[in-house]
């Protein structure tokens, strides 16, 4: 018997029906179907590994109108490049599925645990979703992204995606020329104003609850003619659905047509806790991220992790070519464990 046949899984080929639910046991779980999960997926189904992928349908950038800086498909709608990927993975026999993970923990695997040769089999493990329903998977690729913790300012919630950005590369050409505030929240308030400040002429960095700039950094802003206004900002001022302006806790009100923020990224990885792997503080001071190799491997044997959860800065096409490298490297960890395992099962057989 082979060992997708004793992992439960049947190979369907190109044009796969979409599948509501899972089967009970795979080679490898991806938690999260973003770009960075879909794309470990592909890697793995295209190499016949099986492999579902189990997502919340909760993507960072739902609000985005478009996924910018991606080649060859620069524009597309969010939903319609998760609905692309979808298929591409079904379409080599991958499954993917609409749930939550709700826990995980690890599980010893049937058969041969040491090779002989000091070398010894990672352990599986069992995910719990939403339900009650389990799915057993021999590694597991974690791409479940992060959390954007927004300051407590009124309006910027609901704005969010919209004319209240974060990263310029991802939004700045569509504010071009705007005026546009910058929301001073943390380190990285002053990299944003000198990148905002390439795509417009009128540029207001708002101090809010921290320090005004001083010594070198206000010599920049100053020089390239970015506003420093000081005093903590309550809320926005919004007018036709669109950014009007910044209205401070003094009541005045700055126009502004659209207000970059730095938010607090933290990795949505809390599934991870009873495996014992913690989000940590990034060296940056910009989040917490779970640690990983540069294939996106962790300190726990069998997980990897790939896109936003670890990168905190990844755009789309990073967090894919991370999730494809994920992909590629568990292929290899499982061809190195078969080849054990044969080896073993041959020894046991002589």
């Amino acid at each position: 018997m082979t060992e997708r046949a004793e992992a439960g899984w049947a190979w369907t080929g190109a044009g796969a029906e979409e599948s509501h639910e899972p089967a009970e046991s795979y080679e490898v779980a991806v938690v999260g179907g973003g770009a960075a999960g879909l794309s470990g997926a592909l890697m793995l189904a295209r190499s016949r590994r099986s492999v579902v992928v189990i997502d919340a349908g909760a993507p960072r950038n739902a609000p985005a109108d478009g996924v910018h800086g991606l080649l060859g498909r620069e524009g597309i709608p969010p939903g319609e490049l998760l609905a692309r990927g979808r298929a591409e993975v079904r379409g080599y026999g991958g499954h993917v599925v609409t749930g939550e993970v709700t826990g995980v923990a690890r599980e010893p695997e049937d058969g041969p645990r040491d090779a002989g040769d000091g070398s010894e089999d990672a352990t599986g493990f069992v995910l719990t979703l939403a339900g009650g329903r389990s799915v057993r998977a021999r590694r597991l690729l974690v791409t479940t992204g992060l959390v954007d913790g927004l300051p407590d300012v009124a309006g910027l919630r609901e704005r969010w995606g919209r004319d209240v950005l974060h990263c310029p590369y991802c939004h700045g050409w569509e504010v071009r020329d705007q005026a546009i505030g910058v929301l001073a929240t943390g380190p990285m308030a002053l990299h944003q104003a000198l990148l905002f400040r390439q795509l417009s002429a009128d540029v207001t960095y708002f101090s809010h609850t921290t320090e005004p700039p001083a010594g070198d950094a206000a010599e920049q802003l100053d020089a390239l003619g970015v506003r420093v206004v000081t005093g903590e900002v309550a809320g926005l001022e919004v007018t036709g659905d669109r950014l009007a302006g910044v209205r401070l806790a003094d009541g005045t009100v700055v126009p502004r047509q659209a207000l970059a923020v730095a938010t607090r990224m933290v990795a949505r990885a809390g599934l991870l806790a009873d495996l014992g792997l913690r989000a940590v503080e990034h060296p940056s001071g910009m989040g917490e991220h779970i640690p990983a190799d540069t294939t996106g491997r962790t300190d726990v044997p069998g997980v990897w992790v790939a896109g936003n959860v670890t990168d905190m800065t990844a755009q789309v096409h990073a967090a894919a070519s991370a999730g494809a490298m994920a992909g590629a490297q568990i292929n290899a960890d499982l061809a190195a464990e078969d080849a054990r395992r044969a080896v073993a099962a041959r020894r046991v057989g002589v």
